[in-house]
């Protein structure tokens, strides 16, 4: 389930869980995405509406950080190294960008007991759908919310519950004019065993 929404500015929209949302942000706008229940990852992708091919990049976003655990005053960098996103408040404090949209695949592979369900990276490449976005263009998300914390001696990392309570929130400004899409996540460890709703408004 996907919707493109037309959004007007200053109003909260609702994405229902397991699904997502696709919408355009202009530069200087402000995005803010709120678990509006608690323990709720959100999928964000960044897209340039000049040229599609350029999108978010967690590899040089990471690199340029020096961190993993990105909030506020951190920049979300593009493939081509430009900003696109800047994280200008921030709630929680704790967000992953190193694990893959979950998938068709993520339930084949990695959950013995849950239903095949396309996860976010069919619900993005559904939503984007309308700009041409091919599914293998799609890249590692701005997880929101998602708690991956990582073992400093071995390298491993746990998928835990998000650290979000009810109505907390990251806040994004647009440095440039953007496609956005996001979900409310449908894996079920990231999100402590239970999906809800994702709500976001954009302001500008």
């Amino acid at each position: 389930m996907f919707t493109e929404t037309a959004t007007r500015p200053d109003t909260t929209q609702i994405i229902p869980p397991r699904s997502g949302a696709a919408f355009t942000l202009n530069a200087g706008q402000t995005l803010t995405v709120i678990d509006p229940e608690g323990g709720q990852v959100a999928d964000l992708l960044a897209i340039a509406r000049a040229d599609t091919r350029e999108m978010l990049s967690s590899g040089r976003t990471l690199d340029y950080a020096e961190t993993i655990y990105l909030s506020t005053a951190h920049k979300l960098y593009s493939n081509r190294s430009n900003v696109l996103l800047e994280i200008i408040e921030d709630t929680v404090g704790r967000h992953d960008f190193l694990l893959t949209p979950c998938s068709e695949a993520t339930f084949r592979l990695c959950y013995d007991n849950e239903p095949p369900h396309r996860g976010c990276h069919g619900n993005l490449h559904a939503a984007l759908a309308p700009w041409g976005i091919a599914e293998d263009a799609i890249p590692v998300a701005f997880n929101c919310f998602m708690n991956v914390p990582v073992d400093g001696a071995t390298g491993r990392f746990k998928v835990l519950p998000p650290l979000s309570k009810a109505g907390d929130f990251i806040r994004f400004r647009a440095a440039t004019d953007l496609i956005i899409a996001l979900t409310a996540c449908s894996a079920p460890a990231s999100n402590g065993g239970s999906f809800k709703p994702i709500h976001y408004r954009v302001e500008g």
